[in-house]
């Protein structure tokens, strides 16, 4: 979603196309369709609601239009790395962009001018990435359950080196809307809060979710609520569940969506959930239900703490 537009949504998709959709005009709502030379693994508005970056499997790193002046065009590369480009997230504080790829490195860009910035060595294949606020902070998760932290201004060597809390392997990574954490969710049905702080490290935790039976799916995403600081977790069990994490409660679990949950993001005013419901052949080749984009209007009871809610 865009940071400042709660209606705009961008959507990247492996059948190479960029869209994006102002979800104000619910009778025409696709504003921009933008097919790009490979598969899209990423995309990010940056600094405005005109400009996105797009992080493709062929490894580029491109700015597009996506106010529909330019519907229909591929986007400029204006960097690239040596296998895709997994996870781009956006830091409104600098106003780069970062890159997480598969080539085992992260890289800084300034998306206006498009000269890299900065690079980062890191331990493994990039698989989740996120911007943490106030002091800004890039944390990376990668295989090999590495988990490493940098100052955003500075990549040359990360503030904090860790082992991610959850045995197997990483899938998303999401920090605190206020900046002081972070969950990363992992395929083997469990997330872990963590915090920055070594003083906070006591308050660390991790629970088991998205599991039917003895039967257990890969947690495939993670949003905060921007104002509530309450989270949404999305398996591939095709459901998405809302957590109060700070009481360490469940909030709600949504309907079941047709097939696996494999990516979910809250507007800027949190007042909509985005879920891209799209099987990721967790069992392989097989039949499956076609990809689909749906939007959850937030209601209150779904994402205010435990402790805020009214009582009977």
């Amino acid at each position: 979603f865009s940071s400042s537009n709660p209606d705009l949504l961008l959507c990247s998709s492996w059948d190479t196309t960029v869209r994006c959709y102002d979800l104000g005009r619910p009778a025409s709502p696709l504003v921009a369709s933008l097919p790009q030379p490979s598969a899209c693994l990423a995309a990010c508005f940056a600094g405005g609601d005109d400009l996105a970056v797009v992080g493709s499997v062929d490894g580029a790193v491109r700015a597009v239009r996506v106010d529909g002046g330019r519907a229909g065009g591929a986007g400029a590369p204006f960097g690239s790395h040596d296998a895709g480009v997994r996870c781009l997230r956006y830091d409104g504080e600098g106003g780069v962009v970062f890159s997480g790829s598969w080539d085992r490195t992260v890289g800084c860009w300034d998306p206006r001018s498009g000269q890299r910035e900065a690079t980062a060595q890191v331990p493994g294949k990039v698989f989740a990435l996120d911007v943490a606020a106030g002091p800004t902070r890039v944390v990376v998760g990668t295989s090999d359950r590495h988990v490493l932290v940098f100052d955003a201004r500075r990549l040359d060597a990360p503030l904090q080196r860790r082992e991610s809390s959850l045995k197997h392997q990483t899938r998303c990574l999401r920090c605190f809307p206020g900046g002081d954490g972070f969950a990363v969710s992992s395929i083997e049905g469990r997330v872990a809060v963590e915090y920055f702080a070594d003083e906070a490290q006591g308050r660390k935790y991790a629970f088991k979710c998205h599991r039917v039976g003895k039967v257990v799916y890969p947690v495939n995403a993670l949003a905060f609520h921007p104002a509530h600081g309450t989270f949404a977790t999305g398996g591939s069990d095709g459901f998405v569940n809302l957590w109060d994490g700070a009481h360490k409660k469940r909030l709600c679990q949504l309907p079941q969506f047709p097939t696996s949950v494999a990516a979910l993001a809250f507007n800027c005013d949190g007042s909509k959930l985005a879920v891209a419901s799209s099987y990721c052949f967790e069992e392989g080749e097989k039949d499956h239900p076609k990809d689909e984009l749906y939007v959850h209007t937030v209601l209150n009871h779904e994402v205010t703490p435990k402790a805020s809610q009214p009582s009977a």
